[in-house]
């Protein structure tokens, strides 16, 4: 069995709205040292798999499928077995 971590965050390129109004939100708190926001997206999957590899494919095909926006979208992944 593996767990995996997965971190999307929106491209570079792409504007983020959602980000901007979180960065004011936190500035009218008084944290007026945090410069720049971005918001993404954070997933936790178990795998029942006993192959890294195949759970490895079978991850990168659920994110490419369903979980991520390949158009304004990064991710990122964490695998680890679970015993």
């Amino acid at each position: 069995m593996y767990k995996a971590k997965i971190n999307v965050t929106l491209k570079k390129s792409v504007l983020d709205p959602q980000g901007k109004t979180v960065l004011q939100a936190v500035h009218s708190l008084g944290f007026h040292s945090a410069q720049e926001m971005r918001v993404g997206k954070y997933f936790e999957l178990s795998l029942n798999s006993t192959d890294r590899v195949k759970a490895e494919q079978e991850l990168k095909a659920m994110c490419a499928e369903l979980l991520v926006n390949p158009v304004i979208e990064d991710y990122t992944f964490q695998l680890e077995e679970v015993r």
